[in-house]
């Protein structure tokens, strides 16, 4: 008998334009002669699933879909928001009240990836290289020229628990600054400021089940733009190349501090690390635990580049994450 899966997309932040291309993906790689498969939206007024072009109701009680058939039960919910409340943990914890199984990391493990302050300094503490950072509450009471002389300009502004490069900005002078964090502030209700790190962006991604470890390609970005903003992640602004032109023993270097942060954030499914290398050292920018999937997102470049394909690979998580919460 065929699983019931949900493709859960949307949220709340204006990431939700992204999960829908991530739900597409998605449901393209999905094997459809394993799974019974429901696209789930997650919204502020209302969860959603499209059934036969037609909208019906999820219960919020029991995670079940409405239908004039009858309830259809999910077996096992396939996170891929961008944002709260399916990136914070949130969606996590309720799932887990419910005893459903879903692919993403858990729910502590998800809130702390969230928070890139609270991530990066966390990491530091295991020896990673992570940029200067100060951290802005909409409380806090800051001197933008303490803030300067502190991390020395260009710094980067963005929402600390956000994604996308939704109201991030490369900040160059220190009249522009304000304008930066009021507009980071829009995003989220928390602000990161961190100091520039001239160098080569990469990114790995890396996914363990009880069978196996599995350290993906290095991906490396290259673009014209000031950094690797909206324009260039979803506008095609960028060049990505997989796998990155980098020395075998960088390459290994930086999987395995992937394969570091999985276990110490206690990760589930599928995660991306983001990396800079500055004068041959590694420094961690973020760590994604709901990383894009689209057809051209860095996860599916990284996974055909190893030779394998994405149908496997979500089926493989599928299975491990379901196994796993039925003992």
């Amino acid at each position: 008998m065929k699983k019931n899966i949900a493709i859960v997309w949307g949220g709340y932040s204006s990431e939700s334009v992204v999960s829908e291309k991530s739900m597409q993906g998605i449901y393209s790689f999905m094997d459809k002669n394993l799974y019974d498969i429901y696209k789930v939206k997650i919204a502020r007024d209302s969860w959603t699933a499209e059934i036969d072009g037609q909208e019906c109701l999820v219960d919020k009680n029991d995670f079940t879909i409405q239908t004039a058939g009858g309830r259809i039960k999910i077996d096992f919910a396939y996170i891929t928001i961008h944002g709260t409340p399916g990136e914070d943990g949130h969606l996590q914890g309720y799932l887990d009240m419910l005893n459903v199984p879903y692919s993403t990391c858990g729910m502590m493990a998800s809130a702390i990836t969230f928070n890139k302050f609270v991530c990066n300094n966390f990491l530091k503490n295991f020896g990673f290289n992570v940029a200067k950072s100060v951290y802005l509450s909409r409380e806090t009471k800051y001197d933008i020229a303490e803030i300067i002389d502190y991390l020395n300009l260009p710094v980067f502004v963005k929402p600390n628990t956000g994604g996308s490069s939704f109201a991030t900005t490369k900040v160059k002078s220190r009249e522009n600054m304000q304008s930066a964090i009021d507009s980071a502030f829009g995003e989220a209700s928390d602000v990161i400021i961190e100091s520039f790190i001239s160098g080569r962006e990469v990114t790995c991604g890396c996914y363990k089940t009880k069978e196996r470890v599995v350290l993906l390609p290095l991906t490396e970005v290259v673009t014209q733009n000031e950094f690797f903003d909206y324009n260039a992640k979803y506008m095609g602004q960028v060049e990505e190349i997989t796998p990155a032109r980098l020395p075998e023993e960088i390459t290994a270097r930086i999987q395995a501090l992937t394969s570091k942060i999985y276990d110490l954030v206690d990760a589930k499914g599928i995660i991306r690390a983001d990396f800079i290398i500055s004068d041959g050292t590694p420094y961690l920018l973020e760590v994604n635990t709901t990383p894009g999937m689209t057809a051209t997102s860095f996860i599916p470049q990284q996974v055909k580049a190893a030779g394998m394909n994405m149908t496997d690979v979500l089926s493989e998580i599928i299975e491990n994450e379901y196994l796993k919460n039925a003992k």
